[in-house]
C-alpha cells in the first residue's frame, strides 16, 4: 500500500517531524546546495534498504553519507594529511571525498556497498546542516529519485518521482548549484571519479597538481554513486552538440541559439546552465519530448560536470 508522503517546511516543527520519522528508521527527501537527496540513517541496514527499495536502485552502487562537519566524517574514516587539506579547504561545500572506511564506523554494509571505503560530505545547504545536527545521524543519501532518472533540484520534481514511496520531504525551494557533487578518490593517488558542483581546476590548484580521471578497477562495481554509464536520463532520447534540431527532436539550447525549447543559459553562463540543467529535463519529461538536441557546451570549469551528466543521459540504456 502506497504511503502518504508528507511535505514538511524546514521550520523547527517540521524538522523535528522530520528527524523523528529519520530515528524511527523512515526516509526523508532534503535539499542540498547541489541537488535534493534522499536521507536515511546510513547505520541501520533497514533504514538503508528503505532508500534502495523506494529508488529501485542497485545494490551493488554505493551510497554517499552526509555528515555536518569534519569531526562527524573522521568517526568514520581515515584522513591522511592530503584529505585534511582538501576537507578543510572545501567543506562544506559540493564535494565528496572517498576515504577508508574506518573500522569502527558502525556504517550499515549496504552504504558501502561491501567495499573498505566510504564516499562522504560536509553539505553547504542551511537546510541540511539544519537536519543533520537535529537528527543527530549520519545520513545516507542519494539523489531522491527514481534510479537513473533526472536529478531533482525542486521539491515538486522528489514529489513527482517518489510520492507513496518515501515518508516526507522537506522543502528547501530550489537547489543552488543544480548538479550533484564532485567525487574525490583519495583512496590511493588523487582519482577524480565524477565532475560536479566543485570545479577540476579548483581541486587540482589545492591538490598541487592535476588528479586523475574515471574509476580505477572494475566498472561494474562501482566504488562511488554515479558511475554507471546510463544515469541522469530523462524519458526521450539525448542527440549531443547539435547545432538544431532535427524533425522530431526539441532543442535544449545554450547561448544565443534559436528555436530552443529551453535554454539553460541564453548569454551562455555555465553557473546558470548547471542550475537550471536537471529542472529543464524534467521539464521536457513532463511536456512529453521524445527526442532531445542538445548545444554544445564548453567541457571546462561547470561545463565539465554539465556535460558528464548530458553523456549520461545520452547513454544506451538496458
Amino acid at each position: 500500500m502506497p504511503l502518504e508522503t508528507a511535505l514538511l517546511l524546514p521550520d523547527a516543527p517540521g524538522l523535528d517531524r522530520a528527524a523523528a520519522i529519520l530515528d524511527a528508521g523512515g526516509r526523508v527527501a532534503f535539499p542540498t546546495e547541489t541537488v535534493y537527496g534522499l536521507g536515511a540513517d546510513a547505520r541501520s541496514d533497514a533504514a538503508v534498504t528503505g532508500i534502495y527499495a523506494a529508488k529501485d536502485r542497485p545494490r551493488f552502487n554505493p551510497l554517499i553519507v552526509h555528515v555536518p562537519d569534519l569531526g562527524a566524517a573522521r568517526a568514520l574514516a581515515t584522513f591522511g594529511p592530503l584529505a585534511m587539506r582538501v576537507a578543510q579547504a572545501h567543506w562544506p561545500g559540493p564535494l565528496t571525498l572517498v576515504l577508508p572506511l574506518r573500522a569502527d564506523a558502525g556504517l550499515s554494509r549496504l552504504v558501502t556497498a561491501g567495499l573498505q571505503s566510504v564516499a562522504l560530505r560536509v553539505p553547504e545547504g542551511a537546510v541540511a546542516q539544519a537536519l543533520l545536527r537535529r537528527c543527530g545521524m549520519p545520513l545516507a543519501a542519494p539523489s531522491a529519485n527514481p534510479s537513473g532518472r533526472v536529478s531533482p533540484t525542486t521539491a515538486a520534481h522528489v514529489m513527482a518521482g517518489l510520492s507513496g514511496r518515501i515518508e516526507a520531504v522537506l522543502d528547501g525551494g530550489p537547489c543552488a548549484v543544480g548538479v550533484e557533487s564532485t567525487i574525490l578518490d583519495l583512496t590511493g593517488l588523487p582519482r577524480l571519479l565524477r565532475p560536479g558542483g566543485l570545479s577540476a581546476e579548483t581541486l587540482a590548484a589545492t591538490l598541487g597538481t592535476a588528479p586523475a580521471r574515471g574509476p580505477d578497477g572494475d566498472a561494474a562495481r562501482p566504488v562511488a554513486p554515479g558511475q554507471l554509464a546510463s544515469h541522469y536520463a530523462p524519458r526521450g532520447r539525448v542527440r549531443l552538440n547539435a547545432a538544431r534540431a532535427q524533425p522530431g527532436e526539441v532543442l535544449l539550447g545554450f547561448g544565443p541559439v534559436a528555436d530552443a525549447a529551453i535554454n539553460l543559459s541564453p548569454r551562455g553562463d555555465l553557473a546558470e546552465a548547471s542550475a537550471r540543467l536537471f529542472s529543464a529535463l524534467h521539464e521536457l519529461d513532463a511536456a512529453g519530448a521524445d527526442a532531445i538536441a542538445v548545444s554544445p557546451i564548453p567541457d571546462s570549469g561547470l561545463g565539465a560536470a554539465i556535460n558528464d551528466r548530458l553523456r549520461r543521459a545520452a547513454a544506451p540504456r538496458d
